[in-house]
């Protein structure tokens, strides 16, 4: 049986961990509904992880649709979130559109978008259209060629600015927050004045939830591993094991422990 967005936001309220991973075919998607993974998110990571690009930039409408239908395929009870790709929300009525079609053709149970005060129009859109939304705040991948990746929310102006786009995508309709590479003490801030489920990745423990990439947690990324992230097959030697232990660990609050955090 499927896991409902209601099922995620009673996890969030009582403070029971959400597990989150990638998966881009419907093979792996498999093993980790299987695992017990709550949230499979179809990332725009594919970009970088499957079709070897530099960045998620060039990953189109298409191709989500692609990788999300077949993660469909293969999951079996996961809540499935897929990424809307760069330029895809540039404007109201082709974010409405990229909507659609990963919901319509993609089969995806919710969409994800980047950035803060800019789509909170299209957020709001979403919503009262019944579109299930995830918002994206802190490292912005689709953002790379003008801020780089680093850690966001260090100083206070801008984790000022953090909190208030995180409590404005709430109020405008977003029913879950990602939150990627800022400080934990500001994850955990952020997360504790919010009503919807706060998923983290490099934003240290206190997050309702974990997000790593599938590629990742088996060791096979193309380049170095993230800091945040832990190789959990050099330990478990099965790629379902692996999944498994993520799982567990992030369940029982154990990762990431503080060697993962960034700040």
């Amino acid at each position: 049986m499927t896991i409902t967005l209601s099922q995620l936001k009673k996890m969030h309220q009582q403070q029971q961990k959400i597990v989150c991973l990638t998966a881009y075919d419907a093979g792996y998607a498999h093993w980790v509904s299987q695992a017990g993974v709550d949230v499979i998110l179809v990332g725009d990571s594919l970009g970088m992880v499957v079709q070897g690009q530099q960045t998620t930039l060039p990953v189109t409408v298409e191709e989500m649709i692609y990788h999300t239908r077949m993660v469909q395929r293969g999951n079996e009870n996961a809540w499935c979130i897929a990424d809307m790709p760069f330029m895809s929300d540039a404007g109201l009525e082709v974010a409405l559109q990229t909507a659609a079609q990963l919901m319509k053709q993609g089969l995806a149970n919710m969409v994800k978008l980047e950035g803060g005060q800019r789509v909170l129009p299209i957020v709001e859109a979403l919503s009262s259209l019944g579109v299930p939304v995830c918002g994206h705040l802190g490292l912005l991948p689709q953002s790379v060629e003008k801020h780089g990746y680093k850690i966001q929310g260090k100083d206070s102006q801008t984790a000022k600015r953090l909190l208030d786009d995180a409590q404005a995508l709430q109020q405008a309709g977003a029913d879950m927050l990602v939150l990627e590479c800022v400080p934990q003490a500001l994850a955990k801030q952020i997360t504790e004045c919010l009503d919807i489920p706060v998923i983290g990745i490099g934003s240290g423990a206190d997050t309702s939830g974990q997000v790593l990439v599938l590629n990742d947690i088996l060791g096979v990324t193309i380049g170095k591993l993230p800091k945040f992230a832990k190789n959990y097959l050099a330990e478990q030697g099965t790629v379902q094991k692996a999944i498994a232990a993520y799982v567990a660990e992030v369940r029982q609050k154990q990762f990431p422990a503080d060697e993962y955090v960034l700040a």
